[in-house]
């Protein structure tokens, strides 16, 4: 049956309240976060909250701490102080007292900015990877494969396959890994993060090494994870091309501390993201002064 106009309206209507509303809920917080090693304060009073179904993006020089955050979300490192709340599957926890080993069964996975696959394996079988904190099997099933094994192994083939075909790895399913270009092998770290089916997807770098055109089709997949999948995003990335095309929010970070959050174009535009990038203001106002043609002392440019 075909709804009347205005029940299709209103559904609409509802559909986009209950979108609202779980963008507004909080996945991730961390809270005055700060990381020492030995001497070295790494991480300094960093706070910031990751909403459902958005793109959060950390952004900043080389040395700023971006990855050290992510290092302490994936439970690599343990804060010297602070803490991060996460919404798992049964309601808040502190993610900081977890073990390492729980993370992606909470619904936590990552890439690197050094692409961690098995090289000497399969597309599919570094997929089938990702899904091994799904398998609930024991070694003596698993050792006599039994019906319950099999049909784990069905629905993990099932999941992998899907990914494949979201991705468009079709063509490299059967490869190895070693022979591909390193712009798919990226794309195949991303796929087997996915097979994990989290609710938070870490991608630290995605655009790193990749051509214009492979880090126009990582904004295009990143966005389809997002919109399609409905998984949350938390991305470390120097691209600022990148950044402003796939993030809801930004936080721009130097020398492990925050300088500004907001939108893309809101932390662009802030004074201290501009010089920590770029030197100080007077440098920033002369190169842009010589890109328009102007001089700063009468004579040509």
């Amino acid at each position: 049956s075909v709804l009347p106009q205005g029940h299709v309206q209103a559904a609409e209507i509802l559909s986009k309240i209950r979108q609202a509303e779980v963008m507004n809920e909080t996945l991730l917080s961390a809270k005055n976060l700060s990381v020492r090693f030995g001497g070295v304060l790494a991480v300094n009073n960093v706070s910031f909250d990751v909403k459902q179904g958005e793109v959060f993006t950390l952004i900043g020089p080389n040395g700023a701490g971006k990855t050290t955050v992510f290092n302490l979300i994936s439970r690599i490192y343990t804060p010297t102080m602070g803490e991060i709340d996460y919404a798992g599957p049964k309601g808040m926890l502190k993610l900081t007292e977890q073990p390492p080993q729980n993370v992606a069964s909470l619904g936590i996975a990552r890439t690197f900015q050094n692409i961690e696959l098995f090289e000497h394996a399969s597309v599919l079988h570094n997929l089938l990877i990702g899904r091994h904190t799904h398998r609930a099997t024991g070694v003596w099933q698993d050792l006599f494969f039994t019906s319950r094994v099999r049909e784990a192994e069905l629905k993990a083939r099932e999941k992998a396959e899907e990914v494949i075909d979201f991705l468009g790895l079709q063509h490299y399913r059967d490869l190895f890994v070693a022979g591909l270009p390193y712009g798919v092998r990226k794309v195949v770290e991303m796929a087997r993060a996915l097979c994990t089916e989290p609710k938070l997807l870490l991608l630290d770098e995605p655009s790193s090494g990749l051509n214009v055109e492979e880090t126009d089709d990582m904004a295009f997949w990143i966005q389809d994870i997002k919109h399609e999948l409905g998984i949350t995003v938390l991305m470390v990335e120097h691209d600022m091309s990148l950044v402003s095309k796939v993030s809801d929010r930004v936080l721009a970070m130097n020398q492990g501390e925050m300088l500004a959050m907001g939108t893309p174009r809101e932390v662009q535009n802030d004074p201290g993201v501009i010089e920590a990038y770029l030197g100080s203001i007077d440098d920033v106002s002369s190169l842009r002064r010589s890109a328009s043609g102007q001089t700063t002392s009468g004579g040509e440019a």
